[in-house]
């Protein structure tokens, strides 16, 4: 009897586990790698490792699969301290269906974008609707300052008002050059032509050698495949 009781009981607590892991394996908004591959620079093993890093940060603090804004920050920026814009502003563009949350497929094809490979067009697009906070269609000189004020505090650089100001005037002096005091997307692309530096921060390396790279900087995860 006890040896019966014993048995089912195991039984139980290995469907238990199974069931655990298959849902932990498979996160809402969970898409199919080769799917993600034909859609994005990325190749299928690369999802697939994108995937072991995606499962990490979902379950880093809400633990549901899904990758929250403070999950986000934690990932990006190694802390979970106060909303940042340019952490927030980062967020929701990867946040595709404008929930709250960013699941699987948005991850991958968001990160796309800063894959090396990735066209110069997505990536001075993506650049120009970062800077493009109310999303009129053109960057403000009230928002580039805006983001160069975050990015700076998210690098705990602590500038003057008038090195602010003198970055954004400059900015415009070289972008707007119909003089209407904002920049389209066409001027933008001028620009960035003109001043590749400015896109250095959409290309991540490590993206390039994401399936040899990733246990040098992903969490090790806690369920095994």
């Amino acid at each position: 009897m006890g040896g019966a009781s014993s048995s089912s009981s195991s039984s139980s607590s290995s469907s238990s586990t199974k069931k655990r892991l298959n849902k932990f394996k498979r996160a809402p908004g969970y898409e199919d790698p080769a799917v993600l591959a034909a859609q994005t620079t990325f190749t299928a093993n690369e999802v697939e490792a994108l995937y072991e890093l995606y499962k990490n940060l979902s379950f880093s603090i809400v633990k549901d699969g899904l990758i929250h804004k403070e999950e986000f920050r934690l990932a990006l920026f190694s802390n979970t301290k106060g909303s940042n814009l340019f952490a927030d502003r980062v967020f929701d563009m990867f946040d595709l269906k404008r929930n709250g949350v960013i699941e699987f497929g948005e991850f991958v094809r968001s990160l796309s974008i800063f894959h090396p490979k990735a066209s110069e067009s997505e990536k001075t697009k993506f650049a120009f609707k970062l800077y493009d906070l109310r999303g009129t269609g053109y960057i403000e000189k009230e928002e580039l300052k805006e983001m160069v004020l975050a990015l700076f505090a998210e690098s705990d650089l602590c500038l003057s008002e008038s090195a602010v100001e003198e970055i954004v005037d400059n900015t415009f002096k070289q972008a707007d050059s119909n003089g209407d005091g904002r920049i389209d997307p066409k001027e933008w692309e001028e620009f960035v032509k003109k001043n590749p530096a400015s896109l250095r921060n959409m290309s991540l390396p490590y993206l390039q050698d994401i399936t040899t790279s990733f246990p040098s900087f992903v969490m090790h995860s806690e369920v095994e495949d």
